[in-house]
This record gives C-alpha cells, structure tokens and sequence, in this order.
C-alpha cells in the first residue's frame, strides 16, 4: 500500500529488499500522514494566497528527491562483479541490474525523462529521415532486381523472396503517407491526433498483404484470379511441382540471378545495421528495421535453397518457397495480431507503471493516496489514468491546480499521449468505470 511519506511491505515499487513489480491497476493505496519523518516533509510552501499554480512556478510543492531511500538499494558494479563470479550469478547480476536501472528511472526528475528522449529525437531526425528515405529507393531497386532473378531462374525460392521485395515497397509508401497524414490531421475532427493512424495503417497493410486480389502468371503457367492469398499461392505450386515433377534430378542452376538476390542480401544487411541504432527513436524506423532483419532471412535461405534445388537435389527450391511463404504468413499474422492488441488497449509494461505510481506518489505533499494507476496502449504510446486521494478541505483552487500540474507532468513523459488525473477525497467507493 502507498503512503505519501512511508511505503509499507509491499511489491509495487524497488525497496532495499525486495524488487517490486508492477503495481495494481485498481487497488486502494493507504496513507498515514502523520507516519512521514521529518526529513521526508515538503521542502517548498505553497504561498499563503490562492494563487494559481499554472500561473506561479513559485507556488510548486515538491517532496525530497528519494523519499523512501531507493538509493541505498543501487548495487555498485563492484558488487556486481562479485555476484556474477557466485554460482548463477549472471542471473543474479542481471536482477540486480534491471534494479538499478529501475531506480535511477525512479529518480529522475520527469523533466529529464523528457529533456534526455526530445535530445534523443532531435539527434536522430536527419538519421531516421535517411533511413526511411533510403529503405524506400533500396526496395524499388531490390524489387526489380530480385523480380529478375525469380523469372530467370525459374526458382519458386527465389520468386518468394521477390513478391516479398514487392510488398516492401507498398509498406514503404504507407508508412510515409501515414506518418505525414498523422501530422497533418485536422483536430476538430480527431480529437486525440494521429497516433493510433499508424497502428490502423500496419493492420490495414498486413491483410492487403495476406488477403489480395490478384491476377498472377507463375513461372510454370498456373493463372490465380480469385480472393487468395499470394503466399498460399506459391505454397500450392509449389506442393504441385513437388507432386508432378518429371525433370532431372537437379534444377539448371543461373548464377546472374544468385548473384543478384546475393547483392539485395548485402544492401539489406546494410540497412539492417543502419536502422539498428536508431530503432528506438522512431516508431518508423523500427517497422523498417524488423522488415529489414525479416528480409536477411527470407533472402539467405531463398539463396540455399535455390542454389541447392540446382546443385543438390531439385527438391529443396519448391520446398525452400514452401518454408518461406510460410514464414511470411506467419510474421505477418503476429505483426496484425500485435497491432491489434495496441488498439485494444493492452497494458503498459511493469516498468512504466511502477514509473507513474513512484512520480504520482511523490508529486505533493497534499496527494494523500493513490486510489488507480492505469497505463494502457491507444496505438504506439500511452493513455494513463491516475485517481489520487485529497483531504476533504482542500480548496478546490488548490485541488485544481494541483491535479491539472500533475496532468501536465505526466503528459510530459516519454511515450504517454494523453493523461486523465481524477480527484477524489475517500476509497471507499466502487471503482470508477466499471459497468456493473
């Protein structure tokens, strides 16, 4: 349960003896104010007039930097070391680490939370541009490329790798539009911005991608026109060149075309490791990125398996789309199925929950409880609810001021879209938001 000035036995938040997971999302926190010691008190005065807090920077409360002595826990890299020498001692080393790392979140101040990623942001904004400018005009040339070699070929491998390459260039042009759309939309008509565009747009593109129209000649005539997926598509000629071949034992082998999907292995890797370090920093960036690490797979093994259909066994190239149109399918449906729970809401992570309910907690000396910290997804980032407790004379100016500051702050931090501060005076009643 939490106090404002005492935290008592409990796994929410990192104490000296124990980690502590992630917080309830609906569950009374109980406070004792006259528990609070003397060092713990507030440090600033509110003023004795009632003058706004939005309009007087002067007028904040603040409680002590570590009110509850987190710091003391932090382990040094020397003890670190020590525990890594013991038996299991990486897997204690690396709890213990993850508790640091908790910690220092803890304590730093949400201005800094916010200060540290908008530096992050604006470093990486001629990188990420490059990045996504330059998967575009690779994709457009890898699509041709690779397209080339799956006809010459005649290789089932390499014609999935190509149609893959096909789609990269839609999910180039989406994620572009999208990202322009969701700057430009007009708020009258949508309230909350364009953060979740994205998310519908991903979901969107990922059954263009398995659901698709289509008229497609393959390289031994067979003609889909019909609702199908273009995967399942090369899974069944496939299955049928397995079923009705009557060639040689191996296939004839084309090196143009292996070297030509050799050289978009290449490029991808190469755009892989660009994209590495600045995943984080861009929602866009990291699509690409997973569609990059994707796409080295699918390539390498479309490679082996075409190279072994001609060398080995003519076997392994109708086989080798098989596996890879299965993959696809399979990334896919997982990509949709993720999507899907951003905009349904799901929870935030442990570590952003324990983050909100340490900063409410010691945000003023006049929150008397948390009543609700809720954190969930509404597409890419954020919707937090937070329901504190107040004593039953606060002024209502000062309530006010106090909640809308706390908003604010919240709203601040990295990841949180929009933030909803409620005020109550007792816990005693049944949850809010709860259709009985």
């Amino acid at each position: 349960m939490f106090t404002n000035g005492r935290l008592s036995e409990s796994p929410h938040l990192p104490m000296a003896q124990s980690q502590l997971p992630s917080p309830l999302y609906s569950s009374p926190f109980d406070i004792d104010p006259n528990s609070r010691s003397q060092s713990d008190t507030a440090v600033l005065d509110h003023g004795t007039n009632k003058e706004d807090i939005e309009r007087s920077s002067e007028s904040t409360t603040a409680l002590p930097l570590d009110p509850f002595h987190f710091r003391d826990s932090l382990k040094t890299q020397h003890q670190l070391r020590d525990l890594r020498r013991r038996r299991h001692g990486r897997k204690l080393e690396k709890y213990h680490s993850n508790q640091n790392n908790l910690i220092n979140s803890l304590l730093k101040s949400i201005e800094d939370h916010n200060g540290e990623a908008q530096e992050e942001q604006n470093a990486a904004r001629l990188q990420v541009k490059i990045a996504v400018w330059a998967s575009l005009i690779a994709n457009l040339s890898l699509c041709v490329l690779q397209m080339y070699a799956a006809i010459s070929a005649l290789s089932l491998s390499l014609f999935a790798t190509g149609i893959d390459s096909v789609f990269d260039i839609g999910s180039n042009v989406l994620l572009l539009w999208v990202h322009h759309k969701a700057r430009s939309l007009d708020w009258n008509k949508w309230p909350v911005g364009g953060a979740r565009l994205e998310t519908v747009g991903n979901i969107v593109y990922g059954f263009l991608y398995v659901q698709l129209l289509s008229k497609i000649d393959f390289v031994h005539g067979l003609t889909a026109h019909r609702m199908s997926s273009v995967n399942l598509v090369v899974i069944v000629e496939s299955v049928r060149d397995l079923v009705t071949h009557t060639r040689g034992s191996v296939k004839d082998f084309h090196l143009p075309s292996i070297l030509a999907v050799a050289s978009a292995l290449l490029v991808k890797l190469l755009l892989f490791l660009y994209c590495l370090s600045l995943r984080k920093n861009s929602s866009q960036v990291q699509v690409l990125w997973e569609d990059h690490r994707n796409d080295l797979f699918i390539n390498a093994f479309g490679i082996l398996m075409s190279t072994g259909g001609s060398k080995l066994r003519w076997f392994l190239d109708p086989t080798g789309a098989i596996i890879i149109a299965l993959g696809v399918i399979i990334a896919w449906g997982r990509t949709i199925y993720d999507q899907f729970e951003l905009l349904a809401g799901k929870s935030a992570p442990p570590d952003v929950l324990k983050l909100l309910a340490y900063k409410v907690l010691t945000f003023h000396e006049d929150i008397d409880k948390i009543d609700t910290v809720r954190a969930y997804h509404s597409g890419p980032d954020f919707f937090v609810e937070v329901d504190i407790v107040m004593d039953l004379e606060t002024p209502l100016w000062k309530a006010h001021d106090i909640g809308q500051h706390l908003q604010d702050q919240i709203e601040a931090l990295p990841r949180v879209d929009r933030a909803f501060v409620h005020i109550d005076y007792e816990t005693l009643h049944a949850p809010e938001h709860r259709k009985l």
